[in-house]
């Protein structure tokens, strides 16, 4: 008797201990992956000493903030230079569309004058040496002599005339179009010094979190080099793995739900990329129902901006349909 109470109370035990186990047993996730965020890395494309630093590594900045300044001393010289040849080669062209200065033509229209009055003296001249002609006291060399000074005096007021026609012109067209193709180039010349002045100081290409900082005030930084990464909410997601078996029943677009230690309520998020490829389930997310199984990577997004900061990369993620 008992033995028969000693073995059931064994196999009660047993039961109890196989269904106490089972209540503690979750279901497995569907899927697992990890945290992934796609870093902005912030640099300027121009070199120079790094002068200051607005922003430090953990801080989180608004879109347009300032976040460092290269030492500009090179830049604005460049510029102020350019500025003035561009000003330079705009007045040599405005001055191609003008004719001569005022005093200028005040000469020519004082000589032309001049010039009348010598002509009206000739032409008075001839007419009374004509005059003594026809009367016998002069001989007709000497008319010959003041027609010859009278058309000398009418040439000259013609030339004058058109040498301040002249002076009233601007410059020929050709020389006008090389002056205005020289001052655009100037101009050109000093957009390109302004741009590089303005490089010197960066701002925030989008509201984030300064992920990591490369450089200190003093150093030097090469064109072109980071100063900084920033991590936009935006740019976070999940990345996890689906086996070849699972695959197809994926979309774009399908909605999938997330959830990870200390990460709060389940995260909704949307498909929004499926690799073309498989490849083995990688290191990171090895488990022993999952190992050497092919997969197919596949990303996701969450549907709300503001579950976005709640993925850390790098954290563990459970993934269910």
């Amino acid at each position: 008797m008992k033995t028969r109470v000693l073995l059931l109370s064994t196999v009660v035990l047993l039961s109890t201990v196989v269904l106490l186990s089972a209540c503690d047993r979750q279901a497995p996730p569907a899927w697992s992956g990890y945290a992934e965020g796609e870093t902005l890395y912030v640099a300027a494309p121009v070199a120079g000493r790094l002068s200051s630093l607005a922003v430090q590594a953990g801080q989180s900045t608004e879109r347009g903030a300032p976040l460092f300044a290269l030492d500009a001393s090179l830049q604005r010289a460049a510029d102020a230079e350019a500025a003035a040849r561009a000003q330079s080669a705009q007045a040599q062209a405005s001055d191609t569309d003008k004719g001569r200065r005022l005093e200028e033509l005040a000469i020519y229209e004082a000589q032309l004058s001049q010039a009348r009055t010598q002509a009206q003296l000739a032409e008075s001249e001839l007419r009374r040496r004509q005059q003594l002609l026809t009367q016998g006291f002069i001989a007709q060399a000497q008319v010959d002599d003041a027609v010859l000074q009278a058309r000398t005096a009418r040439e000259r007021v013609a030339e004058l005339e058109a040498a301040l026609k002249t002076a009233r012109l601007p410059a020929r067209e050709d020389e006008r179009t090389a002056a205005r193709a020289l001052a655009a180039a100037a101009q050109s010349g000093r957009a390109q010094t302004d741009w590089s002045l303005r490089e010197t100081a960066q701002s925030a290409p989008a509201a984030g979190l300064v992920t990591d900082v490369f450089y200190r005030p003093g150093e030097w930084v090469m064109a072109g080099q980071p100063v900084l990464a920033l991590l936009p909410p935006a740019n976070r997601k999940a990345r996890f793995f689906v086996p070849e078996t699972q695959v197809g029943g994926l979309k774009l677009g399908q909605p999938v739900h997330l959830s990870c230690d200390g990460c709060g309520g389940v995260i909704t998020a949307r498909v929004s990329y499926i690799a073309p490829q498989a490849e083995y389930t990688p290191p990171v997310i090895y488990s022993n129902q999952q190992r050497n199984k092919l997969v197919f990577m596949v990303e996701a997004r969450p549907d709300k901006a503001e579950d976005a900061p709640r993925l850390h990369p790098g954290q563990p993620l459970d993934v269910s349909p």
